[in-house]
């Protein structure tokens, strides 16, 4: 394990917040730390980086298997569809088309979107599986990594990161490295879950989007805007995910009681949405952001 005792944003000491549960794998508890100046929150102890593999070894993981076979699965893959095209709307409404990095693409269903809709597409996907699936989908380049050489010198007009910045090891070094990417004029959109939403607060250890320790670090709007613009990033706008909230309280209602409760979770997802209309603190934002 890896113990990390100061904030990638700003080196403070890190205070206790919470400790929660891996519902996914291993069943262990892990504890979240908090850089109280900014407000971000960081699992430490971690697994070290050559052993984050095998806590993402379960079949939980839709949006690496293209599972459509349980109920849940189903509901997942038509939200993610409807999703998609709200995700290339949003894409297309912030830059002409152009060249497109998606980080974590999964299977590839947001880069398959973006092909049929013009623009050219490659993507980044550690895991096997899930990659063999998103070449065979777009039949364009695929890169085990971010950091991958086959990258160097390579451009992009938008670079998306879908709830996967939570799962980098070094925050700054990902950062720079998007820097090098990203055109002088591109855009970069990032969507992370955010603990400061109402679900969060409602289910505390039990909330599903804290799912330690493949999540190493969860944000907040403060910081989010601190973290890029020490790396000359400007914040341009924020963006809630309506659906995640819903989501996120189905699989904590599990992580809480031991089973998916729908009427409850559905309440919880829709009064923390009605909340955020005044607080803006949705369960997922997206934030759009550019170089300065």
């Amino acid at each position: 394990m890896e113990n990390i005792l100061h904030s990638p944003i700003n080196n403070n000491t890190l205070s206790d917040f919470i400790s929660a549960k891996d519902y996914t794998v291993s069943g262990n508890e892990f504890s979240i730390k908090i850089d109280e100046q900014t407000g971000l929150l960081i699992t430490t102890p971690r697994p070290k980086a050559e052993d984050l593999g095998k806590y993402y070894e379960s079949d939980d993981y839709i949006s690496h298997t293209d599972g459509n076979k349980s109920l849940f699965e189903k509901i997942y893959n038509w939200i993610r569809n409807y999703s998609l095209k709200k995700k290339l709307a949003l894409v297309e409404s912030k830059h002409p088309k152009g060249a497109l990095l998606d980080i974590g693409c999964g299977t590839g269903a947001f880069l398959s979107v973006c092909k049929q809709a013009g623009w050219k597409v490659k993507g980044v996907e550690p895991g096997a599986k899930a990659s063999a699936l998103a070449k065979e989908k777009v039949q364009e380049s695929i890169y085990p990594s971010l950091f991958d050489a086959e990258l160097n010198g390579q451009k992009f007009d938008v670079i998306t990161m879908w709830h996967v910045l939570e799962h980098m090891p070094d925050l700054n070094a990902t950062i720079e490295r998007l820097k090098e990417l990203l055109t002088p004029t591109g855009v970069l959109i990032i969507a992370v879950p955010n603990y400061n939403s109402y679900d969060a607060l409602h289910y505390g250890k039990y909330w599903a989007a804290y799912d330690v320790p493949r999540h190493l670090y969860h944000f907040s709007q403060q910081s989010v805007k601190q973290l890029f613009g020490n790396h000359e990033f400007e914040l341009k706008e924020t963006k809630p995910m309506i659906f995640d909230s819903f989501y996120v309280s189905l699989l904590s209602e599990q992580n809480k009681c031991g089973r998916k409760k729908w009427f409850s979770a559905f309440l919880m997802g829709l009064e923390s949405n009605i909340k955020a209309q005044q607080t803006g603190e949705y369960s997922s934002l997206i934030y759009i952001l550019n170089r300065k």
